[in-house]
């Protein structure tokens, strides 16, 4: 189906008419709701608009680490929480610890951020 959105919600894209990077926070067939990327106060503090698929692509690695994101990052209070304890992990040298903790920070990534299994 032409124009139909194949991003899930949480996605980095590309709005390419802007020019700007944002996260997919909801799909239609044929249209997503986007937001800009950072910490989220309170309810309409970023800046939200809607995008045609036909005007969206992903967000190269580069264009997301330019903005300052990390590959799960959302500016929530637990991400930072879990990125610190990953971070601590794997300089520890302990690689159960670090796995254990990587996988942990995804996790939560996942289910909260995503829509997947039962998030938000």
């Amino acid at each position: 189906m032409l124009g139909t959105v194949t991003y899930r919600p949480g996605t980095f894209v590309i709005d390419v008419r802007r020019d700007r990077l944002a996260q997919v926070i909801s799909t239609t067939d044929d249209t997503a709701r986007l937001r800009e990327p950072g910490p989220a106060t309170g309810p309409g503090d970023a800046p939200e608009w809607e995008a045609h698929a036909s005007a969206l692509r992903l967000a190269t690695r580069a264009e997301r680490a330019a903005a300052g994101l990390a590959p799960y990052e959302s500016g929530c209070a637990k991400c930072v929480a879990l990125d610190a304890a990953r971070r601590a992990a794997a300089g520890g040298g302990d690689r159960t610890k670090a796995g254990n903790a990587t996988a942990a920070a995804y996790t939560h990534w996942i289910v909260a951020h995503t829509g997947r299994w039962g998030g938000n």
